[in-house]
């Protein structure tokens, strides 16, 4: 809180709602969408073998780690940039392009940091309604004025577990002028199986105003690492090579990404594991009459909406789960009251969860 005649920060920054991110003192932490298996073992290994060298500044352009993604994805590693979780991109973005008077859009269950990020730097967030809970071209194109900057489309998204097919995100992007950078928030790109998606690296290979950004805390299970990163046209790498911090990856996380992009029968298993115990909890929550919103990532959205009275309850669901231990994320920032989102955890944990929705529609 700024105090009285004290200084006092820019117009609007007192207007954001701070982010607040997914409970962690917890037995079963299942409210951040951390992966479930936790590190590859190679990244834990390479993460012990960087002790010796904390006292050493970490290679300031991730040299390696954009190597290692770009062999991995078949990429162009002078188009990589990597960030302190693909937060700190997405705010580098805003900061770039955006200011005073300008607007940056995004569907109505997007990702809480695009609003944030505008705010932060004086800009207008302003949000498209989405069909169901699927987000919608139409409704985006209908909003983009001369003001908007940036569009953020989250696919897969955080929180509603959809996404849009590669035909689409290419409407969006044809539908947009040619100063306006479309940006294809990836974080769960890993987690897909589908034939009709791709997280955008075609669209960013063929165009100047496109960037997919990526993470390593989520099927990677870094987030504790904060590494993110960044595919765009040369032109916008360059800016945020510009505006970045000069050591803004540490060596840790160099090498523990490193290690973890390369294994990738860990995260096969991770992908399989997730398959499962989505399918299975999935299953479960409905047969318990309650409804499970589809996804195609490690998370689903539990909706308490249309219970008895005193079971539609999603906030005194979240609560006996935490007398249990288990953390679960609340869905009012986002607008979802009726829902909770579960991440999909260990067979012990989705175990765990089910015998706790029992408890709670049980009374």
């Amino acid at each position: 809180m700024t105090q009285p005649n004290g200084p006092v920060p820019r117009p609007g920054i007192l207007d954001i709602a701070a982010y607040v991110g997914g409970e962690h003192h917890g037995h079963i932490r299942l409210a951040s969408n951390e992966g479930a298996l936790g590190p590859s073992p190679r990244a834990m290994a390479a993460y012990r073998d960087a002790a010796d060298t904390l006292h050493r500044y970490p290679d300031g352009g991730s040299s390696a780690l954009r190597g290692a993604i770009a062999k991995r994805f078949n990429l162009d590693a002078d188009r990589v940039v990597c960030g302190a979780g693909s937060d700190e991109i997405i705010s580098l973005l805003i900061r770039s392009y955006a200011g005073p008077g300008d607007e940056v859009l995004y569907s109505q269950y997007g990702f809480l940091m695009y609003p944030i990020g505008a705010k932060s730097v004086g800009a207008t967030p302003v949000t498209a309604p989405e069909d169901g809970l699927t987000a919608s071209v139409d409704s985006l194109l209908a909003r983009v004025t001369p003001r908007t900057k940036l569009v953020f489309l989250a696919n897969p998204n955080n929180p509603t577990g959809t996404y849009l097919p590669a035909s689409e995100v290419a409407r969006l992007h044809a539908g947009l002028p040619a100063n306006v950078i479309l940006v294809i928030d990836a974080a769960y790109a890993e987690y897909m199986n589908r034939e009709d998606y791709t997280a955008g690296e075609e669209l960013v290979e063929r165009f100047p105003n496109v960037v997919m950004t990526r993470t390593f805390s989520k099927i990677y299970a870094l987030g504790s690492l904060r590494i993110g990163w960044a595919y765009g046209p040369a032109g916008i790498v360059d800016v945020l090579n510009r505006v970045r911090g000069p050591f803004n990856v540490s060596n840790a996380a160099h090498v523990a990404g490193v290690a973890a992009v390369e294994d990738t029968e860990f995260l096969e298993r991770s992908r399989a594991h997730n398959e499962t115990w989505r399918a299975w909890f999935t299953a479960e929550v409905q047969a318990l009459g309650l409804t499970v919103h589809p996804s195609v990532t490690n998370f689903v959205l539990v909706d308490f909406k249309g219970q008895a009275p005193g079971k539609d309850d999603a906030e005194a669901a979240r609560q006996l789960l935490k007398t249990r231990g288990i953390l679960v994320r609340q869905m009012p920032a986002y607008g979802l009251p009726s829902c909770l989102r579960v991440t999909i955890g260990t067979e012990a944990e989705m175990r765990a969860v089910v015998d706790g929705l029992k408890a709670f529609l049980a009374g």
